[in-house]
């Protein structure tokens, strides 16, 4: 008989997990002592995360910087970013010590300054340190844009220079010598609101924008060769604006805007060039939020959701990735979302055996067997309105993946 956990948090979203779960879940953590706010950038050093700029609920723009300490759960202010306050910079870490800069200085972009500046942190004595400024972007500074690090080097990618204006480039942060170096171009063409992560020796970047239309696509960065290579396009929306980490050699994609809000979770597997459905962000649908790793887990938060900025944090713990080729979470796909009358649900796993419609109490109103031949449908007219949860199950009745659906 399946056993599910159904826990209903105050903000009314949900996370479905099995019984005393073990892997791929989602756990409340505190806010985020900061206030509401989007567009900052994140990163950690050690055993501590980082929070630092963004837009708070006033639309003012910020230069603050934050400590996470996640083995106690807590918020600590540290010393403020010197320069400008910023939203959509980069931030990235390179061993000790980490980096911020770029972005614009005001809500409104054609009110703003485009930002050069890069400031190194130092989290042994809480101070920073001025650094040379980004050459690209015709010099004129950038923002939207996405930053990895690779073997102790920052890259920042692409990006908004003008209100109709955007670049494919890509520029190499030496710290050592303090030097920026021109390298090859994000083939995927100009492109901002895009995402990016690393693994190994490898950076990796895909999504976002190029100017209209929202894009899929992800491309490998060699620095040893200076190469893009194309790898699997993400399966879910395409999407800009997304959360970004990576644990161990997994690289992840959770949330986003495809012109509306996404709470989806996505795990790219480097070794076999492919990407699994995991479980739903914790919180409620948002984009602009920012994620960083400590300890094995990510802790993902802030952002903008359908009401308004967010403060609210969610930890992450991963799949034990070494017994994953006999736990995969399969996709599961639900049509339409909302629904008036009734639903599709659709799995291309050959382990799903039936669906189930449960409320958000954990009340089951309805379970079909899977149609073989196709799409599976699930009748909806007549249930009470509001937010529901579409359940895929093996032959043992286990949850193997599940979907939020809006019935009108």
């Amino acid at each position: 008989m399946m056993k599910l956990v159904l826990t209903v948090f105050l903000s009314s979203i949900f996370l479905v997990v099995l019984a005393q779960p073990t892997a791929n879940f989602w756990t409340k953590k505190n806010d985020f002592t900061g206030g509401k706010r989007e567009r900052a950038v994140a990163f950690s050093i050690g055993a501590y995360g980082y929070l630092a700029t963004g837009v708070d609920t006033a639309e003012i723009v910020k230069k603050d910087l934050w400590r996470y300490d996640a083995a106690t759960d807590t918020w600590q202010q540290m010393a403020d970013l010197p320069g400008n306050p910023r939203r959509d910079a980069v931030g990235f870490a390179l061993g000790s010590k980490a980096y911020v800069g770029l972005g614009i200085d005001n809500d409104f972009s054609v009110l703003g300054n485009k930002l050069k500046d890069l400031w190194e942190y130092d989290p042994s004595n809480n101070s920073w340190t001025q650094k040379a400024d980004y050459p690209g972007g015709a010099g004129n500074g950038v923002y939207f844009a996405t930053a990895f690090a690779v073997d102790n080097k920052g890259y920042v990618c692409c990006g908004k220079v003008g209100p109709n204006s955007y670049i494919s480039q890509l520029w190499e942060f030496k710290p050592s010598i303090n030097q920026w170096t021109q390298r090859a171009s994000f083939p995927g063409g100009v492109r901002y609101q895009l995402s990016s992560f690393s693994i190994g020796n490898y950076g990796y970047v895909g999504l976002g924008a190029n100017q209209d239309v929202f894009k899929k696509d992800f491309w490998r960065y060699n620095p040893g060769s200076n190469t893009w290579n194309q790898i699997a396009e993400l399966p879910g929306s395409a999407r800009g604006n997304a959360v970004t980490f990576t644990i161990d050699d997994r690289g992840f994609v959770c949330m986003g805007t495809d012109g509306g809000l996404l709470d989806d979770l996505w795990e790219y597997n480097p070794n076999s060039n492919s990407w699994a459905i995991r479980a739903f962000y914790g919180g409620s649908e948002r984009k602009n939020a920012v994620g960083f790793v400590v300890n094995g887990k990510a802790y993902v938060g802030t952002g903008k959701g359908y009401s308004g900025k967010k403060q609210g944090f969610e930890e992450y713990t991963p799949h034990n990735f070494a017994s994953l080729d006999e736990q995969e979470v399969v996709q599961l796909d639900v049509y339409p979302n909302p629904a008036t009358e009734r639903i599709y649900c659709y799995s291309s796993s050959t382990a799903v055996k039936s669906y189930a419609l449960f409320t958000l109490s954990g009340a089951k109103v309805y379970e079909v067997e899977s149609t073989w031949s196709g799409k599976t449908q699930i009748t909806v007219e007549g249930l009470e309105k509001g937010l529901y949860l579409v359940v895929a199950m093996n032959n043992q009745g286990e949850f193997i993946s599940s979907h939020k659906v809006m019935i009108q």
